[in-house]
């Protein structure tokens, strides 16, 4: 069992950090760095990583805000309209900063005119650098205990004040470097199959054990993540994300057998 800590912001000079905003911008600057490095590493274009990220960064961080407005605390912004855009304040939503995200891809794709096959290996690059800045972001959570769980005797649980609980900062944070890590051994062996497999493997992934985790959030706390027939917004979302990849993979496999053609492009990894 994890001892209880809490560090919510520190002073460096005049300056005070906030521990949660600081180890969001270093999992950030971890993901675009990372990204760049590994795009020029197979002859790709290291401004398209950076590029897509500032894309997908402004999406998420939007969207974020807009899905823990309407499905997280709607009652107190009803009341309270005026604080909905003091984002400062904290409230973010994980699942409406995916989506942000995919929506802003999306558009990213069509206005930069990027074909299916051209995209797919910054897709990968970019899938792995996520799991990469959301280790590192996530431990901002961890440290200033956001995310409370279950009561729990389980070894990674935290003695907060109030009895052992899962953290689900420090879950997900372990979730992040895992995927990393799994498939950053993986990417090479992947990438010669076909570009896209990579994230389409690591998403579903997540989305799986994410849906699980959110079972052990807290339900006895008034911080306690709202409940639409059982589940969190949150795991409506990966059941949503779980279909719709499971449909691409299946699609995807379909397509290979009817254009074979097709395949022995993608297999030799170019763009």
């Amino acid at each position: 069992m994890l001892p209880y800590f809490h560090f919510e912001s520190f002073s460096l000079g005049p300056l005070t950090i906030h521990v949660w905003g600081l180890f969001v911008s270093l999992g950030i600057l971890a993901a675009v760095l990372f990204g760049y490095k590994l795009a020029k590493k197979y002859f790709l274009s290291g401004e398209v990583i950076l590029d897509m990220g500032v894309w997908m960064l402004i999406g998420a961080l939007i969207m974020a805000r807009v899905f823990h407005v309407i499905f997280y605390d709607s009652a107190y912004y009803a009341q309270n309209p005026g604080d909905i855009l003091k984002f400062w304040q904290g409230g973010a939503s994980s699942l409406g900063g995916f989506f942000g995200a995919g929506v802003a891809l999306y558009l990213f794709v069509k206005i930069k005119k990027f074909t299916c096959r051209e995209i797919k290996p910054y897709l990968d690059i970019g899938a792995l650098s996520l799991w990469l800045g959301w280790g590192v972001g996530r431990l901002g959570c961890f440290f200033t205990h956001l995310h409370p769980g279950r009561l729990s005797n389980f070894f990674l649980a935290v003695n907060l004040p109030d009895g052992a609980r899962f953290d689900l900062g420090l879950l997900e944070s372990i979730l992040g470097f895992t995927l990393f890590a799994v498939f950053y051994l993986l990417f090479t062996r992947l990438i010669k199959k076909r570009w896209g497999l990579v994230a389409l493997y690591s998403v579903l992934s997540y989305a799986a054990v994410r849906f699980f985790f959110d079972f052990l959030r807290a339900t006895d706390l008034p911080v306690s993540d709202a409940r639409y027939f059982y589940f969190t917004p949150a795991q409506w979302g990966m059941l949503a994300l779980i279909a719709g990849l499971t449909f691409a993979l299946f699609w995807g496999k379909l397509g290979q057998t009817s254009h074979p053609s097709s395949v022995r492009g993608e297999t030799k990894g170019g763009v």
